[in-house]
């Protein structure tokens, strides 16, 4: 199974959509280098399939990579498919699953932003193992 980066999304402060920058430094232990998220506990990068942010803009065309606060955006990868502790390189960086979804205690921006969230249950979360750079048009594959 193989896919691809779309996009690297970072923020300055949690709770906000993110910004597509192209490409980022994954620091092992740690995250995206000059991301609000990183170093934070297991939970240190956040992934989503672009197909799913496909399926939210029939109801808010305007959504795009980050607009959820997912770091990493990938495209024909099923990340259905895995489970916690399973590994997946991306770019140059060696990942490895944490935690599927995650309860939203409060309503965050992305929420009011968008009327709804598919982080609880689309999104993925990721130790970082391994650091290296990741660009869009990486390949992401299970390992």
């Amino acid at each position: 199974m193989r896919g691809k980066v779309v996009a690297v999304c970072v923020s300055e402060s949690k709770g906000t959509p993110k910004t597509d920058v192209g490409e980022g430094v994954l620091l092992p232990g740690l995250g995206i280098d000059g991301d609000a998220h990183a170093g934070f506990a297991h939970r240190q990068v956040s992934m989503l399939a672009v197909e799913d942010i496909e399926t939210m803009k029939e109801k808010l065309p305007d959504l795009v990579p980050g607009s959820f606060a997912e770091n990493i955006t990938v495209e024909g990868f099923d990340l259905s498919s895995l489970s916690v502790g399973d590994r997946v390189r991306v770019g140059e960086a060696l990942l490895e699953l944490s935690q599927i979804g995650k309860e939203c205690h409060t309503r965050c921006a992305v929420y009011h932003k968008t009327g709804d969230c598919i982080m609880p249950k689309k999104g993925l979360f990721f130790k970082v193992l391994e650091g290296g750079r990741v660009a869009a048009g990486d390949p992401v594959d299970r390992v």
